[in-house]
């Protein structure tokens, strides 16, 4: 019976370790700010506080400034835009504008998911 149960743990604790709602498994803004070329093109999932917000509807762009006390980035927002002063938990892939000599030039983040 103790074993059983101890599986049923097990299991539940694998289920949870996916979740996307867990604080843990957040990257800080400030490595990816500090090696984005490491980070292109993998999806990350970041958290923080929205300082500035964007909209240009003839291009149907809508970014916002995501600030986690560790540095910041621009999220390109996939669904509408949140308010300022918002906490958002995101998952994102980093992209860059290019790539020079190793350097990235215009890391932001392409909104995949909000959580």
């Amino acid at each position: 019976m103790k074993r059983l149960g101890m599986g049923a743990i097990l299991a539940g604790l694998l289920f949870l370790s996916g979740c996307d709602y867990l604080p843990f498994g957040l990257t800080p803004l400030k490595e990816i700010a500090a090696s984005p070329a490491q980070f292109e093109g993998r999806e990350v999932r970041v958290k923080g506080k929205v300082k500035d917000i964007t909209k240009v509807p003839l291009l149907d762009l809508k970014l916002f400034v995501l600030d986690d006390g560790s540095g910041e980035v621009t999220v390109v927002a996939r669904e509408s835009l949140p308010a300022v002063n918002e906490t958002v938990l995101l998952k994102g892939v980093v992209e860059s504008m290019a790539i020079m000599g190793g350097e990235s030039i215009g890391v932001h983040l392409r909104e995949t998911k909000r959580l």
